[in-house]
């Protein structure tokens, strides 16, 4: 028993690390375009000025798909792409391009993924308070109504939202990505309450304008695993993995229990109680608003044991990995066994039909001597997290499908060009895209449907 019959195996990107085009169109500035400008913010000094050219090149990364058989691309929508200023005059010519686009993948035979927001927020909301105004929701609707009012009848599956946890996490409390500003507890948390009405605001505008379209959303986090079989620790990775812990906004249950659950986790009310903004009497049941699926992106997590440290302790701890440990390029730890126990552990609170949207690995890629990418260590990687994906869903998790990142090498946020996300090579000066070994082996995998792993 493996993977269902209509699995989708997909490839995905985001729009501010492929398009480029930054200046054509109509598309207007957002958060990245600025913290791009600001010396020491990028690793390598770039920006997605250029990045993979994808907005003048669609056709031919649709094509490669093709010919990998990969049967969906996941895609994110650039807002300041769609309303210039983020609230206000609606740019045609923006949705010209996601036409343009759509019209590419049907032609392929690609089911597209929609995701709305990929961080790429437009530099004059945030000017305006960014999502601390409480007027940020309503922003994100309009935005919303405009994409679904032109393209809703296109688009089967939409995601609202890519990772809140960086975009207000990474972006506001560690200042790692755009706009890089650290804000004291109570406005990140404000801040997230306005990104989950935001998100239910959108659920039900898509309901009414697309009543066909199939949403999720697609959150991340640590999948925290087990340190052995025993059940003990197997409770105590679950408690781990929904913990609400000292960095507050990477936690699952903090972007998820809200919308799934109708609730905030208790151990935000116990802990963090005092800086939490005002609730409205309709929030929670708009945040809540049904989905039919919940993407999550899963890269890595940390082995846990069961431990009893009293009344006061959480009954958990997490066991040192042993020395010399496998990580990859980014120096992320390689923990396959993330791709069962997140998707389990998932499955089991939120009873929710589930898409892997993210998965894979940075590595050193270089072209060859033969002109060839030879990857060998992506294809490890990637056979032994689908592994554990597949024994997850023969457990039986209900796993829809499976989107690697990425489809090509992009520009990778604050890393710029370093890292190398893709199955496909990209050469950044030249726009030169070559398939590297672990795409034609992934396009063994669809074949199978999963059965060669």
């Amino acid at each position: 028993m493996g993977f269902r019959d209509d699995f989708v195996w997909g490839a995905a990107s985001a729009s501010y690390q492929v398009e480029g085009a930054v200046n054509e169109g109509g598309r207007g500035v957002s958060i990245w375009d600025m913290f791009c400008r600001e010396p020491g913010r990028i690793l390598d000094g770039s920006s997605g000025d250029f990045a993979c050219d994808h907005y003048h090149r669609y056709k031919e990364d649709a094509a490669l798909m093709k010919e990998l058989g990969i049967r969906a691309y996941r895609f994110s929508i650039a807002w300041p792409r769609v309303i210039p200023n983020g609230d206000g005059e609606v740019n045609e010519r923006g949705l010209d391009f996601y036409e343009r686009l759509l019209d590419a993948l049907e032609e392929a035979g690609i089911t597209p993924y929609a995701t709305l927001f990929h961080w790429d927020y437009p530099y004059e909301l945030f000017r305006r308070g960014g999502w601390m105004n409480r007027e940020s929701p309503k922003w994100f609707l309009r935005y919303v109504e405009a994409v679904i009012k032109r393209l809703g009848k296109r688009l089967p599956f939409v995601f609202t939202f890519n990772e809140p946890q960086c975009f207000i996490g990474l972006s506001c409390d560690r200042t790692e990505h755009a706009p890089g500003i650290h804000y004291p507890v109570w406005d990140t948390l404000l801040m997230a309450h306005h990104v989950l009405l935001a998100h239910g605001l959108a659920v039900r505008a898509l309901r009414d304008l697309a009543p066909g379209v199939k949403i999720g959303y697609a959150p991340t986090g640590s999948a925290h695993y087990p340190a052995t079989e025993n059940p003990e620790d197997r409770e105590a990775a679950r408690r781990a993995y929904f913990a609400v812990e000292d960095w507050i906004h990477w936690s699952v249950s903090l972007w998820s229990d809200p919308v799934f659950l109708g609730q905030y986790p208790e151990e935000i009310w116990r802990n963090y109680g005092q800086y939490m903004p005002e609730i409205g009497a309709e929030d929670m049941a708009i945040i809540s608003s049904p989905l039919d699926f919940l993407g999550q992106n899963i890269y890595n997590g940390a082995p846990v044991k069961a431990v009893d440290n009293g009344a006061a302790g959480r009954g958990y701890e997490y066991v040192r990995r042993k020395t010399g440990y496998p990580f990859t390029a980014a120096k992320w730890p390689v923990t396959p066994e993330a791709l069962y126990w997140g998707p389990v552990f998932l499955a089991e609170r939120y009873k929710t039909p589930l898409y892997i949207t993210e998965n894979g690995l940075s590595c050193a890629d270089v072209v060859s001597l033969d002109g060839q990418v030879h990857d060998p260590a992506r294809i490890d990687f990637l056979h032994r997290y689908l592994r554990e994906l597949k024994r997850a869903a023969a457990s039986g998790a209900d796993i829809r499908g499976y989107f690697q990142w990425s489809l090509t090498d992009n520009f990778e946020w604050a890393k710029g060009y370093t890292d190398r996300f893709g199955i496909v090579y990209c050469d950044f000066e030249t726009q030169q895209r070559i398939v590297k070994d672990s795409g034609r082996w992934y396009s063994g995998v669809i074949a199978s449907n999963g059965e060669n792993l």
